[in-house]
């Protein structure tokens, strides 16, 4: 059990590591901010709370996601798009 949670856990991290690759506040940024929360929970014995976490992560990553596929198709509206008000 607590083997498969590891696992799920640095799952998650490696996930996140490779989306904050395009945080619009910049990589290194994202990774100071992943590595401080990931270490603030570090101590988290409870399966229950470490599931809890986990969940709270994956929502963070759809976010991440979302955040992406909206700016590229913003991106992509203005780029094929004339803008009405001109």
């Amino acid at each position: 059990m607590a083997n498969s949670l590891r696992g799920e856990v640095m799952n998650l991290y490696k996930n996140l590591l490779y989306l904050g690759k395009d945080y619009p506040k910049g990589e290194d940024y994202f990774k100071r901010r992943l590595k401080s929360v990931f270490l603030k929970n570090k101590d988290v014995k409870d399966p229950e709370k470490i599931k809890e976490l986990i969940g709270r992560g994956e929502f963070v990553m759809k976010e991440l996601e979302a955040l992406y596929f909206l700016r590229k198709y913003r991106a992509m509206k203005q780029r094929y798009y004339s803008d009405v008000n001109k």
